[in-house]
């Protein structure tokens, strides 16, 4: 069985892939005496355990992910993961299919936003990794 150290490594690793070296150093920067605690719990056990695990592909585990977020509506979350989507190999054209899903699932208005939101992230570049952002996700 992994150590906790070992956990943490291989979600850090895993994370790093799927969110971007960028992303993971502002929320690593960000990190507060409050958040700590937080920022090596989601490393070791969402990325170190569940997006390790050998079941699903990385691009099957992104089709989970948006479905889940847009259908409780977790917009910060979805914006992110858009990113991470495209880094694990899913298209644009893909994405759309997945909002399609999860409007007969989730509802037109969840639809809606996650269309909106997706609009916007393919229609900005990523962010710079030299800017810092104190309010980063994890």
């Amino acid at each position: 069985m992994p150590t906790d150290q070992e956990r943490h490594d291989q979600g850090m690793t895993v994370r790093r892939a799927v969110l971007s070296d960028a992303h993971v150093d502002r929320s690593i920067a960000a990190t507060t005496d409050l958040t700590a605690d937080w920022q090596d719990f989601i490393t070791r056990v969402a990325w170190g355990d569940v997006w390790s695990r050998p079941g699903l592909d990385r691009r099957s585990r992104s089709i989970a992910v948006l479905s889940s977020l847009i259908a409780h509506g977790h917009h910060e979350e979805l914006a992110m993961h858009l990113r991470a989507a495209l880094r694990n190999g899913l298209s644009v054209e893909e994405i759309r299919e997945v909002i399609l899903q999860a409007a007969i699932y989730s509802g037109v208005p969840a639809a809606n936003s996650a269309f909106r939101i997706a609009s916007e992230v393919f229609s900005t570049p990523e962010p710079d990794p030299s800017v810092t952002n104190e309010g980063a996700a994890p």
